[in-house]
């Protein structure tokens, strides 16, 4: 058997510009960082070498490639050819809940086959290789940067270049700054999941708004901002980055937020946060918030939502079990 454990992510700044339609004419960039939170996949030799066998949130069990319905797994499993395994997909959260869910799994399910096939594959081409399925092969309405936050993991600054090249720089900062951010973050779960494709398809059509594409380029900025006062080991202005970001973020499409989120996004900021912003595209899943320690009881009790613990993660994607191999 083998397993991969690869993270989710947060993003505090920039999403959006990681679609095509933006950065291939402004160049894009997010800052964001990998969590201890993780999606496992887990493949080895399926009893009956005749058939495969899928376990994520159904069960499927097929003797043609073709049949499988998880459009990821048949995409990626009829490309290598790879049959009679059994491979299983576990998570520490629910998929749609703005912490990149379907690239961490992607990203997963590449590294656990390369592995069982004896190929080596970069953190930057498995990155690479997992936007190709989801954008180029499955035509998903989604960016780039969950695919190299999960391959890569850690506190970075990500380009998105003209070009299609993608530069993932790790931000350097002292250990307490480092420590003291994570310590001024706290996520809380709304409740709610929903598809993020909608809401990105609607994005990318509005990128030929010049209201909307001004904005996007005032949030690419914010992400340098914040880029320049964490390497600077400056926390006071972090907060007030984030507000600004997600009074930005609200006017790219209609969905992204809603009258729950802004009532949360409000009592929290009336409660000791200095600023926010609901995770991933938009619409449901996590809120997280910049407010100091003292402040993150009232906080607590003034939300009544579920508090989400967290912490940064450095690793990126891993392979963390080989087993003995007992097939031909």
């Amino acid at each position: 058997m083998i397993i991969t454990r690869t993270p989710f992510r947060v993003s505090f700044a920039g999403g959006g510009s990681d679609l095509a339609d933006f950065y291939k004419r402004y160049e894009g960039c997010v800052l964001s960082t990998s969590i201890n939170r993780y999606c496992y996949i887990s493949i080895h030799p399926y009893f009956d070498e005749n058939y495969t066998m899928l376990k994520y949130s159904e069960n499927e069990r097929v003797d043609n490639l073709s049949a499988i319905r998880h459009r990821i797994f048949n995409c990626v499993l009829n490309e290598r050819q790879i049959h009679g395994v059994e491979i299983s997909s576990t998570a520490d959260i629910p998929g749609g809940t703005g912490l990149g869910s379907s690239s961490t799994f992607t990203v997963g399910l590449l590294n656990a086959l390369n592995c069982y096939q004896g190929k080596y594959m970069s953190k930057g081409k498995l990155a690479e290789k997992a936007c190709e399925v989801e954008i180029q092969k499955l035509g998903s309405p989604i960016g780039k940067q969950d695919q190299y936050a999960a391959a890569f993991g850690g506190l970075n600054f990500i380009r998105f270049h003209r070009d299609g090249e993608v530069s993932v720089s790790p931000i350097v900062m002292m250990p307490e700054t480092y420590q003291q951010l994570q310590k001024n973050l706290v996520m809380f779960y709304t409740g709610d999941t929903r598809s993020a494709n909608t809401i990105l398809a609607e994005q990318k059509k509005n990128m030929g708004d010049k209201e909307k594409t001004e904005n996007l380029k005032k949030m690419c900025a914010l992400a340098e901002d914040m880029k320049q006062v964490l390497e600077q080991n400056r926390l006071d202005s972090f907060g007030d980055l984030l507000n600004e970001g997600w009074k930005l973020k609200r006017t790219l499409a209609s969905g992204i937020s809603n009258p729950m989120v802004d009532e949360a996004y409000e009592t929290a900021i009336a409660n000791g946060a200095l600023g926010g912003k609901l995770l991933g595209a938009g619409g449901g899943g996590f809120l997280i918030f910049y407010c100091k320690p003292e402040n993150h009881e009232r906080l607590r009790v003034a939300l009544r939502l579920r508090q989400f613990p967290f912490s940064f993660e450095k690793n990126g994607t891993s392979v963390v079990y080989i087993g003995d191999k007992y097939w031909d």
